[in-house]
């Protein structure tokens, strides 16, 4: 079955532990004045570890996962839930199994989406995950016209957005990654205004510009311009571990300098193009970034995401919002976020320290 801690990524570079070591240098959120954020969401689990191989009573998932829909005071603490994750060669072929309906797993329905829906969260669904790397590598071998077509299907019968999570590392499938782009895109062409839940497509890359190399030189050159869009926004994955906050803001700063001395190079992304993740269990801990707000990083960092300048792409300042990974049961042997109080204290809190949009707004372009 799946490997525990799905998102631990073989990549820790010198750089990156030196700055674990070092104190914060970024200004706290009290500092910041820059750019609204408007992304502020949550990838989502299940209670199986990411497979979602069950329907759900919605008691029980209204139970250990109400602090997503209210951080304590009726409001909800996110206004993005990624459901992860959808086996990329199962929802191809249409698989029919154990966890399995028509390709899409059991657990993933109309009646989980409304209940976010229902309270102005928009959802999405993730295709892939680490664990799906090979069955991503099949897929696209296979048919990936198909696969854009099925998963454009998937979205418009949900109501929902689709994330690629695509972590192939060597000689991924460009090719048929951008043949399923295409294809999704037929159906649900760029829509700025973001009015169509099914427009939505993002991709998921490396917390920095060091993994995960080709598709993130790919994606930035070809889907995430600020002149011709084709995908909405990235997602700058969390690192092998919980980094401290010179550590995050130093990933993040790789993606907006981009890696010129990289043959090819990889091109800048302007701050409007991607989010930043953080983690809220991880491993057999439930970090501040859940639990204590003040102590968190979204707080330590906040200054410096809703500041950060474009360099050689983009016009405006501040990444568009924070990511984390994950609610309810990330792993078959880690921690959850459920109750009591789930993470209102540190993403919910946040929610209200940042004022964010509920539901969310119509991004900003550039």
């Amino acid at each position: 079955m799946r490997v525990p801690f799905h998102r631990l990524r073989p990549i820790m570079a010198t750089a990156a532990l030196l700055g674990a070591a070092l104190a914060p240098t970024v200004p706290p959120a009290a500092a910041a004045a820059g750019s609204p954020i408007q992304v502020y969401g949550a990838w989502h689990c299940g209670d199986d570890a990411c497979i979602w191989g069950t329907v759900r009573d919605m008691a029980e998932f209204d139970a250990k996962n109400h602090w997503l829909i209210d951080r304590g005071d009726g409001r909800p603490s996110v206004n993005l839930a990624i459901l992860s994750f959808v086996h990329p060669l199962k929802l191809l072929v249409g698989t029919n199994d154990a966890t399995t309906v028509d390709g899409v797993p059991r657990g993933i329905n109309q009646a989980v989406v409304d209940w976010f829906k229902s309270r102005g969260v928009r959802v999405m669904l993730s295709i892939g995950g680490i664990t799906y790397t090979d069955a991503w590598d099949q897929a696209l071998a296979q048919n990936p016209a198909l696969l854009g077509q099925k998963a454009a299907a998937l979205a418009t019968r949900l109501g929902v957005g689709i994330e690629i999570d695509y972590e192939q590392n060597t000689n991924p499938n460009l090719a048929g990654l951008q043949a399923f782009v295409d294809a999704y895109r037929a159906v649900h062409p760029y829509d700025a205004t973001g009015a169509d839940p099914a427009a939505r497509l993002t991709i998921d890359t490396a917390a920095g510009d060091r993994w995960l190399i080709d598709i993130n030189r790919y994606a930035t050159a070809n889907w995430l311009r600020t002149d011709t869009p084709v995908l909405d926004y990235a997602n700058a994955m969390v690192p092998a571990r919980q980094p401290s906050a010179a550590g995050a803001t130093d990933n993040w700063q790789e993606h907006l300098d981009g890696k010129p001395t990289y043959s090819p190079p990889v091109l800048p992304l302007a701050p409007a193009k991607f989010t930043g993740g953080l983690y809220i269990a991880e491993g057999s801990k439930v970090r501040p970034e859940c639990t204590d707000f003040a102590n968190s990083l979204q707080k330590a960092t906040g200054g410096w995401l809703q500041n950060a300048a474009p360099n050689g792409a983009g016009t405006t300042s501040g990444l568009l919002g924070y990511m984390f990974w994950a609610a309810e049961r990330p792993s078959t042997r880690g921690v959850t976020t459920q109750p009591p109080n789930g993470c209102a204290g540190g993403v919910g809190a946040g929610a209200t320290a940042y004022a964010i949009p509920v539901p969310m707004p119509a991004l900003r372009q550039g």
